[in-house]
């Protein structure tokens, strides 16, 4: 659990993190050694122990970090699954005001190297986490980072006024994430630059009971074909694929060999939140 980007370095190669951004996503995995074998046929990617001890690891694209990697414990539970971690001035401070709002802390917050942690869900069961701490320079949109994180949820304002609450979007103070309602979806930037978009039923519209709150993962791919071939190779799935709008680019919603789901993209990322939420089984 690492990274975001701030223009003001602090050293090693850390940043100071923006409030209430994205700075990391993290796969947990039953069993990481396959999930390792998956990605790299998949993604290409390559990866090193993380600072955390022998059940973590970082992935790298290119030598660059994309995303990290834990074994889970045979105590827990847990859902194998990717999920974004948001930058917090206090891990604590955040916990509570979870909780004060009828979600769930789930774990810690617990002290990770030298940062904290927590692991929550929002009121309809979108996991999430928190960190608080030195981040790498990593965000999204940009280098290795995913492309575009994707909250697609059964009442997308409802759940912007949560996070909103929780992170301190759309705050008058200076540093924080922004928050626009464009065409019946919430939009989150970061100094202007894109990094979430929250989809689901619009103003006034009945929430969908059907669908399945998640927060879901887009990497940019060079070839969406050769992807979705090698995950199936790989003992993965193909949910579910569709055009990007404007016909410039395609991406595909992928099952991983354990069922964790994560999209792939071909197309830059403001093509990627211009489209359309596809209702497939992914979403469900």
């Amino acid at each position: 659990m690492t990274t975001a980007e701030h223009r003001s370095p602090v050293g090693g190669g850390h940043l100071v993190p923006v409030h209430g951004a994205p700075c990391w996503v993290h796969l947990m995995s039953r069993n990481l050694q396959a999930a390792q074998d998956f990605y790299a046929d998949v993604l290409g990617w390559r990866f090193r122990q993380g600072s955390l001890g022998d059940e973590f690891c970082v992935a790298l694209d290119g030598g660059r970090p994309v995303a990290g990697m834990a074994q889970l414990s045979d105590r827990l539970r847990g859902a194998v699954a990717w999920t974004p971690y948001f930058a917090v001035d206090s891990a604590d401070d955040v916990a509570a005001r979870v909780r004060e709002r009828g979600a769930t802390v789930a774990v810690g917050p617990l002290q990770f190297g030298t940062g904290r942690a927590a692991l929550a869900a929002d009121r309809d069961g979108a996991v999430f986490g928190v960190w608080e701490g030195q981040t790498l320079r990593w965000s999204v949109g940009h280098g290795s980072a995913p492309v575009f994180l994707e909250l697609r949820t059964r009442d997308a304002f409802a759940a912007a006024i949560f996070y909103a609450e929780i992170f301190d979007w759309a705050t008058t103070e200076p540093g924080g994430c922004d928050v626009t309602y464009e065409h019946d979806q919430v939009i989150v930037r970061q100094e202007r630059h894109l990094v979430a978009a929250v989809r689901g039923g619009g103003v006034e519209e009945a929430p969908d009971p059907h669908m399945r709150p998640r927060w879901h993962v887009h990497f940019r791919v060079r070839d969406v074909e050769a992807v979705m071939s090698a995950a199936v190779a790989a003992g993965g799935a193909v949910r579910s694929t569709a055009p990007v709008a404007g016909g410039s680019g395609r991406r595909a919603v992928i099952c991983d060999h354990e069922g964790a789901l994560f999209t792939v993209t071909d197309a830059a990322q403001e093509q990627v939140h211009e489209q359309a939420s596809v209702a497939d089984g992914g979403g469900r």
